[in-house]
């Protein structure tokens, strides 16, 4: 029988309150019964666990007699399945100019890469009759998750705010949990002083002191509780990469008063340095893009043309994924005076031109799209993926139109897709060191380190209230892949990908104003098998 999604055995171990290592959800997977396993495990875990571990799966299934899947269907352990597994450094991750990966380190934002020469000089014919491609879609594997459209819960009233908070603080400090010995803020302030404590809790204000220190207020579900970091404890770096709303852990030792925690180290949720990627078991790629922005006068349909023309050629043959992460069209009002550079200033007739551009796909690609801050659904994330009138336009080729962010697991491969419009206020917040425009991918590496793609809120990034934050990272996705910055960037970490793929969209008067040089007329190309990377330039 074919293994059972790790993703479905994440979501079922996170529902009955319990994180996982990676080799345990393996583990799980490759169960003759993946819920009976699932079910021994929490059973037989120790009552004070917070993580199933892969111990704790191999005792629970030699009491049960289940057995597990060591290869996968090729007879290759999961290991040798992933491909690249290997994690560079962040500092020496593949990005334009400097890139690592594969096939990437000869293409950067303003030069062609290595294989450009071919996307630049006339394609090789193209296959007129999509049926000759030799696809076959029976070997086809999407499954879309985290998607919030139809499920949108919240009135906008303080309530409803204060429940997206409460969830993204129980969610994501269920991950802190197990490198801290967490007591509650109520807890902590009734400790002697002098005592060792840890707390984890959203911050709630961060300030530096007259004598140069950082003051970090904390807020749990009990209470507040400060924590001093001092100048000579050599966390500088780190307290430089804090935004306000985000879950960080402290553990330090209490003042002889009690009244404030003096900090030793600092943790963010991040991604286990042992992640390990899934892949494809067959040669498959996919082609991630995003801001297309048909409707601009700048949207640039020659490249756009040149793009769909390679898709239908032999060498394109593998790619039977379209991933495009927003801003399909320019919009409307979207800034002051767009009304100025718009080449369609009706919002639906911009859908339609779109439309007919998406038809020069090969119309057996499956395609997923996200909206961005120009498509025409609210500003405030999470996004819902259109209103039926919208999606009766975009009706081509059987697309998916899923929320944003949404989760996407392709071939094995999980991809998380998000916009990106909280890169502004990353990039504007920390030192340019950490998060710049010319380096998208860094300020995208911030995002996984708090494993949530929006955490402060308040600012330029609208957030709406919802049950459920939707824009916690509660699993670790293999390939994260944005836009809306307009730049091209990409590089590990921690053996996730993350790919901001540029846009389709020459600079507009406005983009010059606001110093923006875009990226245009590129896609990446992933191999979902091996998870790396080529970039093409049809510009």
């Amino acid at each position: 029988m074919p293994l059972e999604s790790n993703a479905r055995i994440a979501k079922a171990l996170a529902e009955r309150g319990y994180n996982a290592e990676r080799e345990a959800v393996t583990l799980l997977a490759g169960a003759a019964d993946p819920s009976a396993a699932v079910a021994a495990a929490v059973d037989r875990a120790p009552d004070d666990a917070l993580r199933i571990t892969a111990d704790h799966v191999r005792d629970a299934i030699d009491g049960t007699g289940e057995s597990t899947a060591s290869t996968d269907r090729n007879g290759r352990s999961p290991v040798e399945t992933r491909g690249s597994a290997d994690t560079e450094s962040p500092e020496t991750e593949a990005a334009p100019g400097g890139a690592t990966n594969n096939a990437i380190d000869a293409a950067a934002a303003d030069s062609p890469p290595a294989d450009a020469a071919a996307a630049d000089s006339p394609p090789a014919d193209p296959v007129t009759d999509d049926s000759e491609r030799s696809r076959d879609p029976d070997l086809r594997d999407l499954e879309v998750g985290n998607d919030m459209t139809g499920r949108s819960t919240g009135t906008g009233e303080y309530a409803d705010f204060v429940t997206t908070f409460r969830d993204r603080y129980e969610r994501l400090s269920k991950i802190l949990r197990g490198r801290v010995n967490h007591r509650p803020a109520e807890a902590i302030a009734d400790m002697p002083g002098g005592s060792d404590a840890a707390m984890i809790g959203l911050v709630n204000d961060v300030r530096s002191t007259k004598s140069g220190h950082w003051l970090i207020e904390l807020e749990d579900t009990t209470g507040t509780f400060p924590a001093l970091v001092m100048k000579d404890k050599g966390l500088a770096d780190v307290v430089d990469e804090i935004l306000l709303d985000e879950c960080v852990a402290v553990e330090g030792t209490l003042a002889d008063d009690a009244g404030i925690l003096f900090a030793d180290s600092l943790h963010f949720p991040d991604v286990p340095r042992t992640h390990r990627p899934g892949g494809a078991d067959r040669h498959v790629q996919a082609a991630l893009i995003s801001d297309v922005h048909v409707g601009s006068d700048e949207f640039l349909a020659d490249a756009w043309h040149s793009f769909t023309d390679w898709l239908h050629t032999p060498e394109a043959d593998p790619v039977e994924y379209l991933l495009l992460a927003g801003d399909m069209v320019e919009g409307v009002g979207v800034y002051p005076d767009q009304d100025e550079e718009l080449e369609i200033v009706d919002i639906y007739e911009q859908y339609e031109v779109f439309a007919e551009h998406l038809k020069e796909v090969p119309a057996d690609t499956d395609i997923v799209m996200i909206p961005g801050n120009h498509d025409a659904v609210r500003l405030a994330e999470p996004q819902p993926g259109f209103d039926d009138e919208i999606r009766e336009i975009l009706d081509v080729h059987d697309a998916q139109i899923v929320s944003n962010p949404a989760t996407v697991s392709v071939e094995g491969v999980e991809v998380l897709m998000y916009h990106g419009v909280s890169l502004d206020e990353v990039i504007a917040e920390l030192p340019e060191e950490k998060a710049s425009y010319d380096e998208p991918h860094k300020a995208m590496y911030q995002l996984l380190k708090k494993r949530h793609v929006a955490p402060q809120f308040g600012g330029h990034t609208r957030v709406a209230p919802e049950e459920r934050d939707y824009l916690v990272m509660e699993d670790v996705p293999d390939v994260f892949h944005t836009g809306h910055v307009h730049k091209l960037g990409w590089g590990k970490y921690h053996n996730v990908l993350a790919v901001n793929s540029g846009c389709w969209q020459a600079q507009t008067d406005f983009q010059k104003s606001v110093n923006i040089d875009p990226d245009a007329g590129y896609a990446p190309i992933l191999d979902l098998d091996t998870l790396d990377m080529t970039v093409r330039k049809f510009s």
